[in-house]
């Protein structure tokens, strides 16, 4: 199969990295901060509440980008993308959709369930792309068959709602079949991880926890301060919080109350996404990925975007070295 060109909006960065979308922690400041760093800056749309502050956030990041390419004409800036939770529980989602269609957002992450065609529609009229994540090449199937136009490969090991299979096998089995953008999540944390994600067959690294342990994220000095004290036994794969499995900080877990090693398993018919129960359980019970063992520090975004880009040329000049040498 012929691999196709990357879709426009992913042409342009710095670095082959996507922020994910971090529930509660990501908000303007830490999006606006990824996208001047030249990555791709997303976050939740149920993070802006009440609804009507999508708009403003929107409105607000589109200015200040704007703002800033055209003092810095030479820098990359990444674009801005919103995830939308595809279950019944987010009443909000046809509201929420018509917003980021509205300000012709250029990536949607989407969630779940795969988009349906109304939803992909309204997106594609402008010209924006729809990301799916997935954990299995079943869900991959689906997706792709719903009309998506890339896919975001969560592997285990990664933060909040993480799939079981290792990164080889899944990302593997998936260009068999795919050869469209793809996205790869699971513990990546370093400039050597997303070139690994690279030599895998992905086209991007899909970070979320290293962005945590940042100055810009919208989370409490306490949770930042145990991704740097964690490291990837501290984490926990558990449905209990919101149906579906996912990773979670031992620590969160002991100051609820429960016990890490004996939680019960949840009723995945009871999940829940749009309401107050979610938001409770993420800001409380803290998600992380594995790759927290490699935090040490919480600089600013710029910093660590610099820090990556080092050690993904390093990682580069290394393995041309060695490939000399043989």
């Amino acid at each position: 199969m012929i691999k196709p060109a990357l879709p426009v909006a992913l042409q342009n960065l710095s670095l082959p990295v996507i922020g994910s979308p971090l529930f509660i922690a990501s908000t303007p400041k830490l999006v606006a901060a990824q996208c001047k760093a030249g990555i791709v800056g997303s976050f939740p749309a149920l993070n802006a509440r009440p609804a009507e502050l999508l708009d403003i956030w929107l409105t607000e990041l589109c200015t200040e980008l704007a703002e800033f390419q055209a003092a810095h004409p030479e820098n990359k800036v990444g674009p801005v993308a919103v995830n939308q939770i595809v279950h019944q529980s987010n009443d909000r989602l046809e509201h929420d959709v018509a917003v980021c269609v509205k300000h012709r957002v250029p990536v949607i992450i989407s969630s779940l369930r795969a988009p349906p065609r109304q939803m992909l529609d309204a997106i594609h009229s402008y010209g924006g792309i729809v990301l799916h994540d997935v954990i299995s090449v079943r869900h991959a199937h689906k997706a792709l068959e719903a009309g998506v136009d890339g896919l975001i490969l969560v592997a285990s090991g990664a933060g909040g709602h993480a799939g079981g299979l290792s990164p080889f096998a899944l990302v593997g089995e998936v260009r068999q079949f795919y050869q469209g953008p793809v996205a790869l999540a699971g513990a990546i944390a370093s400039g050597d991880g997303i070139l690994a994600a690279q030599a895998m067959g992905a086209d991007f690294a899909y970070i979320g926890s290293r962005w945590l342990a940042t100055r810009e994220a919208n989370i409490t000095d306490a949770y930042r301060q145990a991704i740097i004290e964690s490291s990837a036994a501290d984490v926990i794969y558990t449905n209990l919080f919101t149906g579906i499995h996912g990773n979670y900080l031992r620590k969160s877990i002991l100051a609820a109350g429960l016990d890490p090693d004996n939680l019960p398993e949840a009723d995945k018919s009871k999940m829940n996404f749009g309401g107050s129960s979610a938001a409770r359980a993420w800001r409380d019970i803290w998600g992380a990925g594995q790759g927290v063992g490699l935090m040490t520090d919480a600089p600013d975004v710029a910093e660590i975007v610099a820090r990556l880009k080092r050690e993904y040329q390093a990682a580069r000049e290394r393995l041309s070295l060695n490939q000399h040498r043989n």
